[in-house]
């Protein structure tokens, strides 16, 4: 199997503004290229014994597998989640230019 050097992470929140804000920081810190949020969506899971349905906030991150384990850390850290959702997912194939964007943006400054 190939290798994949660039991943999508999806995680959820339960406001706008939480999302923005660990969108935001994940830039900033050069962990990820890019962070989108979809929102709302209904999430229906089951918690400590009971299903659950809440609205949430979709953030999508792109970065590289060089980075995801900074980019965990820090939503596990900013996230205010006891279990935040992280799910990395590899990107198989895409447009050399933004792959290439996605590379230098999460390229630690220094």
């Amino acid at each position: 199997m190939a290798e994949h050097r660039h991943l999508t992470v999806l995680t959820t929140t339960d406001s706008e503004e939480k999302a923005k804000a660990l969108a935001a920081g994940a830039v900033e810190a050069r962990i990820a290229a890019c962070a989108q949020i979809s929102a709302p969506v209904t999430s229906v899971y089951r918690w400590e014994g009971a299903t659950q349905t809440e609205q949430e906030w979709q953030i999508l991150f792109k970065t590289t597998t060089a980075r995801y384990e900074d980019l965990e850390t820090y939503i596990k850290e900013a996230h205010d989640y006891d279990t935040p959702e992280i799910i990395a997912t590899p990107i198989v194939a895409g447009s050399g230019a933004y792959l290439a964007w996605l590379e230098e943006e999460t390229r630690p400054a220094g």
